[in-house]
């Protein structure tokens, strides 16, 4: 168990690089600080200049790789860090420097439990990726195809969890130290799911299997594609799939000059997100321009599927609820929604709630997304969260992330999308097919037949213990003995006792 010295000592160590970006200035001005964390802050930037405007996507790069995956985590909780912190994390680059060759070679070999020459015919030395946490190459397998090989850097494991360890301690002492608004944000619950998300990511053969049933998933959506897993040449630590020769959505100029339509590529990264997030509640959630290529054949198609996130099918009709009301203005089914949901304390008064909404909804509605304010427009739904005391709700973090990232791509896709306008009749016709009559009909079908299963059980298990009358023998009587409570022995009690008893022989010797 790593000792509280160490962290400080480690905290203190990453915070000299933090304050040479001036990346703790936000943390030293905030009133909410606590007092420890305030003075932690001005020992670690004791004797270094700061910066006129912080940049904390770069001291997180100089960090490296556990530091990178937690800032592109708190990107999505301008709540947590403020809106120009977010903004800065989003332009994050999961990039590092390539692990040496030599050391990519035998940890393919050692997960693959083979020599690289009886599974590759040629395998590129130089990767064309290296990110934080594995680097890509490109390589040809011995039946002829060609590959993409993700590897996981070496020791890359062991420098998760020392950082990890580091993180949870802080979270836990500044939910313990700072007051309510640390309790509501729930620094604890953002750094358990951190860990999750990237446990997730450190098992790459994980990775294939989201791979393979987001595949299953959009085979209704065409123009959206998943490439083919080669589940032999796949392990714990080596990933392989099939390559893809596209153009990334990030070169939209190149887009232009191949024929593609950027605007039809949008739509077709709106409806696939769609799809994932509000019909399957199953979604890639790393949709950035540099996971996204347009192929030949004009679809899109989707790589690095490490993060993935999940919504069950109760949540995820709340959500299309929610969306369709901001879309159609219907603000007090939002606001019912939200407390049939119980995201707001159930002391709070749902007209209220939705007046605050409408103050969000309405300046946007109808807007090209090039004219919304989306900083503005997130500044208010979390200023609503902290007047109606909503807890952070963790499930949705990730899809929260998604939705603005998305929203990014389509509209440097085609800057006058209209989001709402692409969402409206696709989650009117899921809610019409989800909260219609036949939907109804059905779920009641489904519960009953649920119901009817467990009565066999049922009775079985009333049979076991209420058997009938001769089912088994008839127990011994016993006799009934009422029981006291002894009397508590006291050392005083002992010691009269002895000396009562000493006394007595004493008196026996001398009668003698």
């Amino acid at each position: 168990m790593t000792s509280s010295t160490t962290h400080v000592l480690r905290l203190l160590r990453w915070g000299r690089t933090l304050a040479r970006y001036g990346a703790l200035q936000g943390v030293e001005k905030d009133p909410l600080t606590p007092p420890f964390a305030r003075r932690l802050v001005r020992l670690a930037r004791f004797g270094l200049p700061q910066p006129a405007e912080p940049d904390y996507a770069a001291a997180l790069q100089q960090l490296g790789p556990a530091a990178i995956k937690l800032g592109q985590a708190l990107a999505t909780r301008p709540d947590l860090v403020g809106e120009k912190a977010a903004h800065n994390l989003f332009a994050l680059q999961d990039s590092l420097p390539p692990a040496p060759f030599p050391l990519i070679r035998k940890a393919v070999e050692q997960a693959l439990e083979a020599p690289l020459e009886t599974l590759f015919s040629s395998f590129d030395e130089v990767p064309v990726g290296a990110a934080s946490i594995a680097q890509v190459h490109r390589a040809v397998t011995t039946e002829g195809r060609e590959v993409a090989v993700k590897v996981l850097r070496p020791g890359i494991e062991d420098m998760f969890a020392e950082a990890l360890e580091t993180y949870e301690w802080a979270a836990a002492h500044l939910e313990a130290h700072a007051g309510d608004e640390a309790k509501r944000l729930r620094p604890k619950t953002v750094i358990a799911h951190f860990r999750q998300w990237t446990r997730r990511e450190l098992d790459l053969q994980r990775e294939a299997a989201s791979a393979s049933e987001l595949k299953e998933n959009m085979v209704a959506e065409d123009g959206f594609y998943v490439p083919e897993i080669d589940w032999r040449r796949t392990a714990r630590r080596v990933l392989t799939l099939e390559w893809l020769d596209g153009i990334k959505l990030s070169k939209r100029d190149d887009l232009i000059a191949a024929g593609h339509n950027p605007r039809d590529l949008a739509g077709i990264l709106v409806r696939a997100f769609l799809r994932q997030a509000v019909i399957d509640g199953f979604f890639h959630a790393d949709l950035h321009q540099g996971n996204l290529f347009a192929l030949p054949d004009g679809r899109l198609a989707a790589i690095d599927f490490g993060i993935m996130g999940r919504i069950d099918r109760r949540a995820r009709l709340w959500l299309a609820e929610i969306l369709y009301g901001l879309i159609t203005g219907n603000y007090a089914r939002v606001a019912e929604i939200h407390f049939e949901a119980q995201y707001v304390p159930a002391h709070h008064n749902s007209e209220e709630f939705a007046t605050a909404l409408r103050a969000v909804g309405e300046p946007i509605r109808g807007l090209p997304v090039k004219d919304i304010s989306v900083g503005r427009m997130l500044e208010g739904l979390f200023s609503i969260t902290r007047d109606f005391d909503m807890p952070v709700q963790p499930h949705l973090l990730l899809l929260q992330k998604t939705m603005v990232m998305e929203e990014g791509v389509a509209t440097f896709l085609d800057p006058d999308i209209n989001m709402w306008e692409q969402a409206e009749p696709f989650l009117k016709e899921w809610i019409r097919s989800e909260l219609g009559p036949e939907a109804y009909a059905a779920d009641r079908i489904v519960h009953v037949t649920r119901a009817l299963r467990k009565i066999p059980d049922l009775i079985d298990r009333l049979d076991h213990y209420f058997p009938a009358p001769g089912g088994a023998p008839p127990g011994i009587p016993e006799v009934k003995v009422e029981v006291n409570k002894l009397p508590r022995v006291r050392i005083r009690d002992l010691v009269v006792a002895i000396l009562a008893a000493a006394a007595s022989a004493a008196a026996v010797l001398l009668l003698r």
